[in-house]
């Protein structure tokens, strides 16, 4: 079996560039395992605090490791990359102390890299969204998948993954408030009895209200009459709803006041029109001759 003598002395007598070679593999292999080791710790120390229950907002767990993560993975792979240049024979030393001079330079050249950065920052101080939120940036809509020092990634409702550089975001808007609204109007025919209608509804929303639905935080609440159409009268209903549960609890309202509807043999409206055909005397004697014209006339006289 060789030893570690053997095997240094073995290096040792192979060509320079070879060992260059050698040193810049296992500097990458190493720098690939710290980065995986590194995550491996942090992700682990932030689901363990998740699992303590001390904090409250678990998504703002889940972000700030998506940051940690970055920051840390960025600087062990800048750590991994000097010393890779430093075995290859650049001076390193030379590129720090000549980064003051080629610091506008390479400002110019990453101003967007740092402005990234820096709303980055800002947006994970001021809170203003966490991983799992869904939110609206520009025109893009989709619930937070992942938020880095530099980029926010976005999965829409259609699966679709969006990536937004965070130095583009200028407006953000959070739909995660304590309780989302839920609007809609109820089309009724000008057939039924308006007053029985509305009874009936109030009926079936205060069963609701005390059989409770998943995810109904308020209501729901009839608002009365917003709206009177040709093909009936609009009913407005509004309720409140838990985060990311609005969609749902509006298609479930529906369902029962549809069900309601049928029990209580309230019909569907339907477009009507009214037509009104209007005869003048000369076509009503169109198909009349000449000589009955006259005789008809005589007779009058």
């Amino acid at each position: 079996m060789l030893n570690s003598t053997a095997v240094s002395s073995a290096i040792a007598n192979l060509p320079q560039m070879v060992r260059t070679c050698i040193s810049v593999v296992v500097i990458i292999a190493v720098t690939r395992v710290a980065v995986r080791v590194a995550s491996y710790i942090i992700t682990k120390f932030f689901q363990r605090e998740a699992a303590k229950g001390k904090h409250a907002d678990a998504k703002r767990l889940a972000t700030l490791m998506n940051i940690l993560n970055s920051a840390v993975r960025y600087l062990i792979y800048f750590v991994g990359a000097m010393t890779v240049l430093e075995r290859l024979g650049v001076p390193t030393s030379s590129i720090v102390a000549t980064a003051g001079i080629g610091g506008l330079a390479i400002g110019f050249g990453a101003q967007n890299l740092v402005r990234d950065v820096i709303t980055g920052f800002f947006i994970l101080m001021e809170n203003q969204y966490s991983v799992g939120d869904y939110v609206q940036i520009g025109n893009v809509s989709g619930i937070v998948e992942e938020m880095g020092i530099r980029v926010t990634k976005l999965r829409d409702l259609g699966g679709a993954l969006h990536i937004i550089p965070n130095g583009l975001i200028e407006q953000v808007t959070n739909n995660m408030g304590p309780a989302m609204r839920v609007l809609f109007d109820i089309l009724v025919s000008h057939d039924e009895d308006l007053d029985r209608v509305l009874g009936i509804l109030e009926d079936l929303f205060q069963e609701l209200r005390e059989k409770g639905m998943p995810g109904l935080v308020e209501g729901p609440i009839l608002l009365g009459v917003n709206d009177l159409t040709e093909t009936g009268v609009r009913i407005g209903v509004l309720a409140r709803a838990e985060p990311m549960k609005q969609w749902g609890l509006q298609r479930e309202i529906r369902r029962a006041i549809l069900k309601r509807f049928a029990d209580e043999g309230i019909s569907s409206p339907y477009p009507r029109q009214i037509v009104i055909f209007r005869q003048s005397p000369d076509l009503e004697l169109s198909g009349v001759s000449n000589v009955e014209k006259s005789a008809a006339a005589n007779a009058e006289g």
